[in-house]
């Protein structure tokens, strides 16, 4: 089910030998090819005959480049939309996927998705009656869904792939969050401090993620111009009548591009007149999954005020064990200057000097003990008082 054009592409072979392929030139990649007829390919090929073959820059391709930080982007090119979101790397024309990476864990069930809802799509049979007959019932039965453009289907899956991805992402984070939160207000420990620091950073990257996302969805919504380069069929079905050799001439050997062109017609009518509502349909679609990701953006706010609250309330707990702190202090300090004043009055009495008014008034050691400590004893309620009154200590 592959054209002329995969002259310029190797095979990959089954999944045994693939270890043997990653063994190739650095520049091979694995990618999975899947058309609007339900055929799929895997293929080993490097970015010279991918470029070749969706007619795109070297510059778009790069931002598919898992080595390469880029965020995530959506781009429509005259023949290709290049879609980056997380590790979904894709190519969409009008008649296919080209998805990299397809043996990776979370790529997996994307080409499980892809394979079970763009199968027998736009599929025009050509032969005897009976094969007319299951294409005429299979649109009886699909009814109005035919009507969406084959790139639109596949960047719903990969749309919502990727916002199932971050949403489950962030109720596993919530779960693990709130209950370690919960034990670290109970219990304020450096385990449970350094757990919730590990969270908090998870938390922070997650964040990061879908923000992206969203702001990637959310220019494109802005821009009624990029939404309508993401029109492919239509804009196939504009330039097919002009161009009938060159680089779309891959684009018309295909027997199931004649229904696309047929279907966009009347959109590329309504372009081509100015109307306000061609764009009418993507918009939608991004619409929903931009309230999703939205949603999942929601979320994590709400579990990092969350966090902010925790930590706000930890903090208070913290100072308000400082100031008992200080409050013990301040009592020691004050008890050791009332026990300071009375070893003077022992260390003034005890000197071994002989004085004339020691002689004879052995009773003058109880009254000088007993004063003196009431004397101190004075002196601490008394500061005890003053610190009370200027509310430096609790009542």
């Amino acid at each position: 089910m592959v054209g002329p054009e995969f002259s310029h592409v190797v095979p990959v072979e089954p999944p045994n030998a693939v270890g043997g392929l990653k063994k190739k030139g650095a520049g091979a990649r694995s990618w999975i090819l899947m058309d609007s007829t339900g055929g799929e390919t895997l293929l080993d090929v490097d970015k010279y005959a991918i470029m070749h073959r969706v007619q795109i820059h070297a510059r778009d391709l790069r931002i598919l480049d898992p080595l390469l930080s880029y965020p995530s982007t959506i781009l429509g090119r005259e023949r290709a939309i290049v879609l980056n979101l997380e590790h979904i790397k894709a190519i969409i024309t009008a008649e296919e996927v080209l998805l990299r990476d397809p043996l990776d864990e979370n790529v997996v069930p994307i080409v499980e998705d892809l394979r079970r809802r763009l199968k027998s799509l736009y599929t025009i049979r050509d032969g005897n009656g009976d094969g007319n007959n299951l294409t005429v019932h299979h649109d009886v039965e699909t009814g109005e869904e035919d009507d969406s453009p084959f790139e639109f289907r596949a960047l719903e899956v990969t749309l919502e792939a990727i916002c199932s991805f971050l949403a489950a992402r962030t109720i596993e984070l919530e779960s693990a969050v709130y209950p370690a939160l919960d034990m670290l207000t109970s219990k304020i420990s450096s385990r449970n401090l350094d757990r919730v620091r590990k969270l908090k950073s998870q938390m922070t990257r997650l964040t990061a993620r879908v923000q992206k996302v969203r702001d990637e969805l959310e220019q494109l919504l802005d821009d009624d111009d990029d939404m309508a380069d993401l029109y492919l069929s239509r804009k196939l079905a504009v330039a097919s009548p002009v161009s009938g050799s060159g680089a779309a001439s891959w684009f018309l050997a295909s027997p199931t591009i004649g229904s696309k062109i047929s279907r966009a017609s009347r959109a590329s009518i309504a372009t081509v007149r100015g109307d306000e509502n061609d764009v009418e349909e993507l918009e939608m679609l991004l619409e929903a999954y931009f309230m999703q990701i939205d949603g999942t953006f929601n979320k994590l706010t709400t579990l990092r005020e969350y966090i902010d609250n925790t930590e706000d309330y930890i903090n208070i707990q913290l100072d308000n064990h400082r100031n008992q702190l200080i409050q013990l202090e301040l009592f020691l300090s004050s008890g050791t200057v009332c026990l300071s004043i009375y070893s003077l009055v022992a260390g003034i009495f005890g000197m071994n000097i002989p004085y004339t008014w020691n002689e004879d008034h052995g009773f003058m050691f109880k009254w000088v003990v007993i004063v003196s400590g009431a004397f101190c004893a004075a002196i601490f309620v008394l500061i005890v008082a003053n610190a009370r009154a200027k509310g430096l200590v609790g009542s």
